[in-house]
């Protein structure tokens, strides 16, 4: 399974329509992952398109983006791996020990917020932030997630330039 995760997409200020480097991602995709900030439910309806979305609510999305089915937290199986969702993880410091309290049974837990790309474990605890495709912010590039699941296991994980 491929799973392409986004965040912190900012739309329509930062995301007028899918950039075409994220849309060469979003076509393999068999899931869409979407860390929250979309800031508009059409940015959800144009990249369902492209394969199954799953979305939580970022702290610029607004009551279309709950009415679209975005919750605050989002727990799911996807090929037999747990994944949490959320869009804020709080403070770097702490943040390996806080989110393995937070979701015990993940294998996974993916936030946004930050758009600063990060895939870090410790403790049998992994968090992982795709970083924004469209806002930067003080990254060299914008960014994307690709999750390789296969036989039940995260094989690979890895955070994709998109600019």
């Amino acid at each position: 399974m491929r799973v392409v995760v986004l965040a912190d997409t900012h739309a329509p200020r930062r995301w007028k329509s899918c950039p075409p480097q994220v849309a060469s991602h979003l076509r393999r995709a068999d899931v869409i992952l979407h860390a929250g900030d979309v800031c508009t439910s059409a940015v959800l309806d144009e990249i369902a398109q492209y394969a199954p979305v799953h979305a939580v609510r970022g702290n610029n999305d607004g009551p279309d983006v709950a009415a679209w089915g975005a919750p605050d937290v989002a727990e799911l199986d996807l090929g037999g791996v747990r994944v949490a969702m959320l869009h804020d993880s709080g403070q770097a410091a702490g943040r390996l020990r806080r989110m393995g309290s937070r979701f015990p049974d993940a294998d996974l837990v993916v936030f946004g917020h930050s758009h600063i790309p990060l895939d870090q474990s410790a403790g049998g605890v992994r968090v992982f932030n795709p970083g924004s495709p469209t806002d930067r912010r003080r990254q060299p590039r914008g960014t994307l997630g690709v999750l390789r699941i296969e036989e039940a296991r995260l094989v690979q994980a890895s955070i994709v330039a998109v600019t």
